[in-house]
């Protein structure tokens, strides 16, 4: 039992509280509202054979003082707890934790691994048999876990004619490593709506984890003497047995018989262990599946998630209405209906990718997955792999057999990008996989049916890898038959402000903060600029921007990066006045060569490299307009 004492009433748990909870909250196990307590300040769990506390991340901390000496309790890892061991949470408000032990006098012990020698016994008593038989069929039929304790407790019953209450715990670790056994319910006998746990034996319990052994403590209180859990909940009798897979002991049944004195025996300890070795594997099962269960589930929502965050963006980098992007967006139209492989072309950044998403999720297709592998990311053996599976023993690390992205795709869309990075060896494995539909893993001499639409990319030019002997002619052809090409954002300048301001939209969303958009001297800077990342750089500039300018204001020129402020962007800046084409043409060199001389500080070296000129040139332009 554990009890604490300080500035609040006394409050006293027993096993069956397995979290207690400190702080200001009214919620809390334990209210202590005083100066630098938080609503919830710290939490004490019960471990095996033990208590233990931890801070829960609080600007004041934890503090426990044991012996005089005092410490910070982590956040981490608990800390263990000791009988007079202060609590100081907040300021100055001190728990003092009065921890009772529960000595358990066993009456008797039979360990798991004398159950074999229990089996041979039993082959004598017929009656035993025909029960734990009955006790096995129902156990191998029931999947849920209140089925499994309604079958165990039903064979339970019939075993022991004085038993009235059967419990359950099962084995839990917290992510700290720390054991515990949590009551998943129990069953009263005659009472066949009874759901609650019964509160169990923690000293008898923890003889059972350490021991490996079922437990017989006869007219317990009499036995255990001051066991305070035992007494709280006016137990009698008691045995508990072990549920186990292999070494690891996986739960605890506990029998209970509270009507009166002496009533199991170690005859009675033999038939639990027995009925336990059925009882575990029910238990393991049902623990299993329902694990499955919420893990599909989890799984299921997580992919219909990103399916739909994928649908929303597939068109992301394909946003824009310049006659280059009408063209691409109609070519993309016309192949997401038809199997026919897509070669898609384009720059860094462009948004290759975006355009294979796009054929996939507007395609027969689309309800299954839209797998992606960029080529150039791996070396030979493991792209290999990456692609087409591996069996166990492949090659060193390889420990199970792994599926093939191309496996993983059936009947949905693999995309491949920078394919022209794939080397010759691999690129012949590929063509069989187009050519035939069949993988074989690595390590393995059997191939796989796979139904893949492959759509690949390159920003090489596959013609002349062709001509140079880097690239397969044969696979060139099997994969370019519907090529499209993406042009670089410096050839769509008017999509700059669309692209702009969709990230700008997006990146407000996901960070929380709002700005008034661009000024339109940035916008035409943004414009001006070359963009040799394209797209992606368009991106990252914008996510950029959002966190450095204050909420509510507008993108100013003085905001972007250098490299789009240079000298070569002036242009956007500068405003001629109207007159003969040479003299608008001075002005603007005019214009050009002053703001490169004031970005290099006047460093003509410097400016002349800049500007792709001799120094010899730059003096003589800054001669003829009297700059020199």
């Amino acid at each position: 039992m554990l009890r604490f004492e300080g500035p609040h009433e006394s409050a006293s748990f027993g096993p069956e509280q397995s979290r207690i909870l400190l702080g200001a909250s009214s919620a809390c196990s334990v209210r202590v509202a005083m100066p630098g307590v938080e609503l919830e300040h710290c939490l004490v769990v019960a471990v095996d054979g033990g208590y233990a506390v931890r801070d829960l991340r609080t600007p004041a901390g934890t503090r426990l003082v044991r012996a005089g000496a005092a410490l910070a309790v982590p956040v981490d890892h608990p800390t263990a707890l000791r009988d007079g061991d202060v609590l100081v949470l907040g300021d100055d408000a001190r728990v003092t934790a009065h921890i009772e032990d529960e000595p358990a006098s066993i009456v008797a012990t039979v360990r798991v691994a004398e159950v074999a020698a229990l089996e041979d016994r039993a082959t004598s008593d017929r009656e035993l048999l025909q029960t734990l038989y009955a006790g096995l069929k129902a156990l191998s039929v029931k999947a849920e876990l209140d089925e499994v304790l309604d079958a165990a407790a039903a064979q339970v019953f019939e075993l022991l004619s004085g038993a009235t209450h059967v419990t359950v715990a099962l084995r839990e670790e917290d992510d700290d490593g720390a054991v515990r056994y949590v009551p998943i319910g129990s069953r009263v006998r005659g009472e066949a709506a009874h759901r609650a746990p019964v509160p169990i034996a923690r000293s008898v319990i923890r003889k059972v984890a350490e021991q490996r052994a079922a437990v017989l403590a006869a007219d317990a209180r009499a036995e255990v003497g001051s066991s305070a859990s035992m007494i709280a909940a006016n137990i009698v009798s008691t045995l508990a047995v072990p549920l186990w897979e292999g070494e690891r002991l996986t739960g605890v049944l506990q029998v209970d018989n509270r009507a009166r004195p002496g009533m199991f025996r170690e005859r009675d300890l033999d038939a639990m262990l027995l009925l336990a070795q059925s009882a575990s594997l029910a238990f393991g099962r049902a623990r299993l599946l329902a694990r499955l269960r919420v893990s599909e589930e989890r799984t299921r929502s997580e992919n219909s998630f990103l399916k739909r965050r994928e649908q929303t963006r597939r068109f992301e980098g394909l946003l824009g209405d310049s006659p280059p992007m009408r063209r691409v967006l109609e070519q993309v139209r016309k192949v997401q209906g038809t199997r026919v492989s897509v070669l898609v072309y384009g720059e860094t950044g462009t948004g290759k990718e975006m355009v294979a998403s796009a054929v996939h999720y507007g395609s027969p297709r689309s309800d299954r997955l839209f797998v992606a592998q960029n080529c150039a990311a791996l070396p030979e053996t493991l792209l290999e792999s990456e692609l087409f599976g591996h069996k166990r023993g492949a090659f060193t690390g390889a420990t199970e057999d792994k599926k093939g992205l191309f496996e993983l795709a059936h009947e949905g869309t693999l995309f491949l990008d920078e394919v022209g990075e794939m080397p010759l060896s691999l690129q012949a494995k590929l063509l069989r996989v187009l050519q035939e539909g069949e993988v074989r893993p690595l390590g393995s001499n059997q191939t796989r049916r796979v139904d893949v639409r492959v759509v690949t990319a390159t920003n090489r030019d596959l013609e002349q890898e062709v001509k140079a002997g880097r690239f397969r002619e044969d696979l060139y052809y099997r994969l370019g038959v519907f090529p499209i090409q993406l042009p670089p954002l410096r050839e769509r300048r008017e999509d700059v402000p669309v692209l702009a301001g969709h990230f700008l939209t997006r990146y407000s969303a996901d960070f929380g903060k709002q700005v008034a958009g661009f000024s339109q001297q940035s916008m035409e800077l943004l414009q001006s600029y070359e963009w040799p990342g394209n797209v992606r750089e368009l991106q990252n500039e914008v996510q950029r921007l959002l966190l450095q300018v204050d909420p509510g204001t507008f993108v100013e020129p003085e905001d972007l990066s250098p490299r789009i402020r240079r000298a070569e962007n002036v242009l956007a800046r500068v405003r001629p006045e109207k007159g003969t084409l040479k003299d608008m043409v001075e002005q603007v060199e005019r214009w050009i060569l002053a703001e490169a001389l004031r970005e290099h500080d006047h460093n003509k070296s410097a400016t002349a490299k800049d500007l792709g000129i001799t120094r010899e040139g730059l003096h003589k332009k800054l001669r003829g307009y009297n700059m020199s």
